[in-house]
């Protein structure tokens, strides 16, 4: 079956066409012909440090993460709400800080949020994951509790992952990265280790039974997949309801891959890509046997983060793309796709220079996406009329 919005969300589309665009002379407002027709960019959200994470609440505002900590509410004309209160200490730093946010699919029953976060501890950071109570007039988080901590702490401010995603039977799936230094980067080859893995669990923080590694002394049971750089984008194929991600690459090698059970796909062994300093990544190949290759990838990389599949029809020619972000060269892509096969590709917005953190479709069905700036912004993507 076909899915557009949560469940949840069908009610919202009123509230969520009431977000006003903000009328600061700096804001977007622009029109731009593309290869699927005439769109428009508008700012909805201003004033952001470096939002990170998005998500839609049944009443059509937004959850927004700030890297630096915070947690806000985008409310109507698109201001953002003082710091909702009772969000986990954040290691704040380098590429750390408060990431991704996703709600419960049932959270008009149950009001559970859920944040990724770098989590301070003995011998230094790990991506984590907490969930807590939105109080019914937003303003604070309750009942906090750390439903994951990634193994082991280290003492570095690179490659935290992360994105959170529910698949539809209810399992969450974490994003994470290999923390980028040479001397445990390796470990996203070892089971014992959450380095460099796609992480399946319930959202109690419970290990389900059919994980691919339960039951196993040698590995550690949450683990999805393994081999995986540094992941910043994930969503659900509407299709199939399959994960897909996106990773960065080295030098070159930002790859596409849709993580199955078990499987390993080759950081830091194969790389289509290098080392910064020009060296070869692990082997010097790019592929090598018992290791799954990405259905796409970048070269030069474009900094991949953020990931959508568009299943509207506010803009008809792009129903059944990807949208994914660009960081190192600020940009939208357009992906169009063949079930399992990237067939075609469209770069959007270059001109604006904006790093491109997330990308969401909203319960209007236009896309909205979060800059990468000191003073970020919210920006809507829809059709032109």
């Amino acid at each position: 079956m076909r899915m557009t919005v949560p469940a949840f969300a069908a009610p919202v589309l009123a509230a969520a066409a009431l977000l006003i665009p903000v009328t600061d002379a700096a804001a977007v407002d622009a029109t731009y012909d593309t290869e699927k027709g005439r769109i428009r960019v508008q700012t909805v959200g201003e004033g952001l440090s470096h939002p990170w994470g998005l998500a839609f609440l049944p009443d059509g505002r937004m959850l927004v993460t700030e890297r630096d900590g915070d947690l806000r509410l985008v409310v109507a004309g698109g201001r953002p709400s003082a710091p909702i209160a009772g969000v986990p200490k954040v290691v704040v730093g380098g590429q750390g800080g408060l990431l991704d946010v996703v709600v419960d699919p049932s959270f008009i029953q149950s009001r559970m949020v859920y944040l990724s976060y770098s989590e301070p501890g003995r011998g230094g950071n790990s991506t984590a994951v907490a969930r807590g109570r939105l109080s019914e007039d937003g303003t604070r988080l309750t009942g906090v509790e750390v439903i994951f901590s990634q193994k082991p702490k280290l003492d570095s401010s690179m490659h935290f992952g992360s994105r959170l995603v529910f698949d539809r039977q209810g399992h969450l799936f974490i994003t994470l990265g290999e923390r980028f230094q040479a001397r445990t980067r390796d470990q996203a080859q070892q089971l014992n280790s959450h380095l460099g893995k796609v992480i399946r669990i319930w959202p109690d923080g419970s290990v389900p039974e059919d994980n691919p590694f339960a039951g196993r002394k040698d590995a550690l049971p949450e683990i999805w997949s393994y081999g995986h750089r540094n992941i910043q984008g994930a969503a659900l194929d509407p299709d199939t309801g399959v994960l897909w991600i996106n990773e960065h690459g080295p030098r070159g090698g930002d790859e596409i891959n849709i993580p199955e059970a078990g499987k390993n796909y080759g950081w830091p062994v194969v790389s289509y890509g290098v080392n910064y300093n020009g060296s070869p990544v692990g082997t010097g190949k790019q592929e090598a046997p018992g290791m799954v290759g990405p259905i796409y990838h970048w070269t030069p990389s474009i900094g991949v983060s953020g990931m959508a599949f568009y299943t509207a029809d506010a803009v008809p020619g792009w129903r059944g793309n990807i949208f994914v972000g660009g960081l190192a060269i600020p940009k939208l892509v357009r992906l169009e796709r063949n079930g399992d096969r990237i067939t075609g590709s469209e770069d959007l917005l270059e001109d604006l220079a904006l790093r491109i953190r997330q990308v969401t479709q909203g319960p209007d069905g236009a896309l909205y996406l979060l800059t990468d700036e000191s003073d970020g912004e919210i920006l809507r993507v829809g059709p032109a009329s």
